[in-house]
């Protein structure tokens, strides 16, 4: 009796596994299916551009962030190595 109880359990862990697995996948599957929002690319038709000159590329996207990881990988290297010391 105890044997089956076990088999069981064993059989309800790799179904809830399974069942995550195939629920997140499907969630991505949704999530990245919606339809884009928002206006056209290009900006209002036959208006000029919005800003000037026309590339209009955020320089700070992602430096920042990065700038901040890097420092604080750099940060803790230097403490390992002083407490190596």
């Amino acid at each position: 009796m105890l044997s089956i109880i076990i088999f069981v359990g064993l059989i309800m862990q790799n179904y809830i596994k399974i069942l995550l697995t195939i629920s997140l996948i499907m969630l991505a599957c949704v999530a990245l299916g919606q339809p884009a929002g928002g206006a056209p690319p290009g900006g209002p038709a036959g208006g000029a551009a919005p800003c000037w000159p026309p590339p209009c590329v955020p320089i700070d996207g992602g430096i920042s962030f990065l700038i901040a990881i890097g420092a604080a990988f750099g940060g803790k290297k230097a403490y390992d190595s002083i407490k190596k010391k």
